[in-house]
């Protein structure tokens, strides 16, 4: 059965047309991806399903009772929640059917049994359960794990103490919650780490309900998406079918419009040719036909918004020396946190490295030390001979340097370059005309990001330092920087959670793992075949003499309290979150020990007594961390 029905329905706004004959059907479990130029409609036709926005022609129909939740990019209003208060009221309609479970039973306790009063309980007791039951305020904020708010004191914040990456995520968990029968996601996957794009690509997967998702990560797309629905200029063409497949059908649809294009241009040159030669003489009347025929051509054209793509290459950099950098014991720290200790790190003359690792495990604030903007804790850190930086920060924080008010004076600022070279060179990232002269403080972020990227290439660098270079970019811009970056033949560092980036670009991968670096040979695609297979191998592995798996203890130890509790008390020593996190610690704690070991089997390791009394004091380290965890678990699962 269908969840919603579209039939030729538009969208004007300020009496101009944004959205013409968009039509699309959607069942449970279809996930459809909208794809568009910024401007397209995209988010105003998010905004129509979920009711915030009006129907100006055709028809929207949304099956009977059909709950819809919409998350996008605008921040909570009420910020004195707590996180589990603002995410549990995406869930309001449970909390009504529950209230409804309750008078139903008092009713039928009071003799109600006609069969109105028990189809009503029936219903409602089925909607309950598809949610989850009466647990489902634990499921709920389960996702909340997964969105990558592993402190569960997290919970009683209020949203005015969370940054504004996080209210984001707390907003997709908030609609998440409220088991929807129809999940409206505008940009979902903005602040998100790899971990947690993984994590609610599955979720998605196994949601029993129509989606339909905006989104640039093209991992994402390729695994979350069953459908794709087009918008180009202002109508819409409905593809059934993953989006690869779409991609493919769209590239050989355009290669077929250009080939069109050339007939049609070869035909109207020919009758053009015609009309000229014999407009006056004995075949005046042919010519004449001629234009008559040239008159109801309908001539055919690209979408001109098809011209304004963004194709960029960086120039061929100076020579530097063979090693860019080097660090040794490096201790990287922030407001007297530590993040990093212990960290090596080195980057050769052409490599493209991938530092990879969750939020907050200090990826941006090591990048910022290699690009001297911070000083290391401790250790040594040394840059090659000829070495220049290129730095692209997360949120194009270099722009606000300076008093540059207009894209064109901070163009001119950064690269020295006189007025007309510098509009020439802006040209290039789609600033052309009157956009080189727009305030910067009115930028968009896709804006921003490209203002960067232009200052970026002119630089010539011949070391890239980027942090997040795809943030606000759309998928033709990301491709375009992607091209770029694979053919730069100088040294690239890069941090990313756009997996197809990481994929394209990167030969060696160098992971945040237990608060210091392990670097990985290959790619993408080898590193995350590397973790795979030492979870594997951790999970296999069996337990020394003696110990347990926490799963099998927490069983054992469950049952011997429950036999030693008398009734109506609790006999819980610790609380079962102290148990959970532990398990958690334990879990990271093994497959750093086990990674360690892999590292450690190399030959390399030990091929000095310094060296080996390095090696022998981290693997010793690395056990004890573990035979510690597992001492604090049993005292607390006993």
């Amino acid at each position: 059965m269908a969840v919603v029905i579209v039939s030729d329905a538009g969208k004007d706004i300020a009496g101009e047309p944004l959205l013409r004959g968009i039509s699309f059907k959607l069942e449970r479990r279809d996930r459809m991806t909208l794809s568009g130029r910024n401007g397209s409609g995209k988010t105003t036709l998010l905004r129509m399903l979920a009711g915030e926005a009006s129907t100006d022609y055709g028809e929207l129909i949304l099956a009977k009772d059909t709950k819809v939740a919409l998350h996008d990019q605008r921040p909570p209003r009420e910020r004195d929640l707590s996180l589990r208060d603002y995410v549990l009221s995406g869930a309001r309609e449970l909390v009504a059917i529950e209230e409804r479970l309750a008078a139903l039973e008092q009713a039928m306790a009071a003799g109600a049994h006609d069969e109105a009063t028990l189809n009503r309980y029936a219903e409602a007791q089925a909607r309950l359960e598809h949610a989850g039951g009466y647990g489902w305020r634990e499921r709920a904020l389960s996702t909340l794990h997964g969105l990558g708010f592993r402190d569960d004191a997290d919970l009683e914040r209020p949203l005015r103490t969370f940054s504004g990456g996080e209210l984001t995520r707390a907003s997709l968990g908030r609609a998440l919650a409220g088991d929807p029968d129809l999940l409206l996601l505008d940009e979902p996957t903005n602040h998100l780490d790899i971990p947690s794009l993984e994590w609610l690509e599955q979720h998605l997967v196994s949601l029993d309900a129509a989606v339909i998702l905006v989104a640039h990560d093209r991992w994402f797309l390729e695994a979350v998406g069953t459908s794709v629905l087009e918008l180009e200029a202002g109508r819409g063409r409905f593809f059934p079918g993953p989006w690869h497949a779409w991609r493919k059908e769209k590239a050989a649809r355009e290669l077929a419009l250009g080939r069109a294009i050339e007939r049609q241009q070869a035909e109207i040159e020919r009758l053009e040719r015609f009309v000229t030669r014999f407009r006056a003489g004995t075949r005046a009347r042919q010519a004449q036909s001629r234009v008559k025929k040239l008159q109801k051509i309908d001539r055919l054209a690209r979408d001109p918004t098809d011209a304004a793509a963004l194709t960029f290459a960086f120039k061929p950099p100076e020579r530097s020396g063979r090693v860019v950098f080097e660090m040794v014991d490096g201790e990287v720290a922030i407001g007297g946190k530590e993040l990093l200790e212990d960290a090596e790190l080195w980057l050769e003359r052409g490599e493209h490295v991938s530092l990879v690792g969750p939020n907050g495990s200090g990826k941006t604030t090591l990048i910022e030390t290699l690009a001297g903007r911070r000083e290391l804790a401790a250790g040594k850190l040394s840059t090659g001979h000829n070495v220049k930086i290129g730095y692209l920060s997360q949120h194009a924080d270099e722009l606000s340097a300076g008093t540059a008010r207009t894209v064109l004076e901070a163009a001119q600022h950064a690269t020295k370059l006189t007025p007309g070279k510098a509009r020439a060179l802006l040209g290039r990232f789609l600033f052309s005309g009157e956009d080189a002269e727009k305030p910067l403080d009115g930028l968009s972020g896709g804006e921003r990001r490209r203002l960067s990227l232009a200052i970026l290439v002119h630089s010539g660098a011949n070391v890239l330092i980027l942090d997040e270079p795809t943030n606000h970019l759309d998928l033709e811009s990301r491709e375009a920087l992607e091209q770029a970056l694979d053919e730069f033949p100088g040294s690239l560092l890069l941090v990313s959670h756009d997996r197809a980036l990481l994929d394209a670009v990167g030969t060696r991968t160098v992971a945040v793992e237990d608060r210091t670096l392990h670097s990985y040979v290959g790619g993408w695609p080898e590193y995350l075949r590397v973790v795979q297979e030492r979870e594997r191998q951790a999970a296999a592995k069996p337990m020394p003499a003696g110990r347990e798996k926490p799963a099998a203890a927490r069983a054992k130890a469950a049952a011997a309290r429950a036999k030693a509790t008398p009734p109506g008390r609790d006999g819980a020593a610790k609380p079962a979150r102290e148990q959970a996190e532990l398990e958690r610690e334990i879990e990271a704690a093994e497959a750093a020990l086990a990674a360690l070991e892999d590292e450690l089997a190399d030959p390399a390791a030990w091929s000095t007594p310094d060296k080996s009394a390095k090696s022998t004091k981290r693997h010793k380290a690395a056990k004890q961390a573990v035979d510690k965890l597992y001492s604090r678990w049993e005292q607390v699962a006993s």
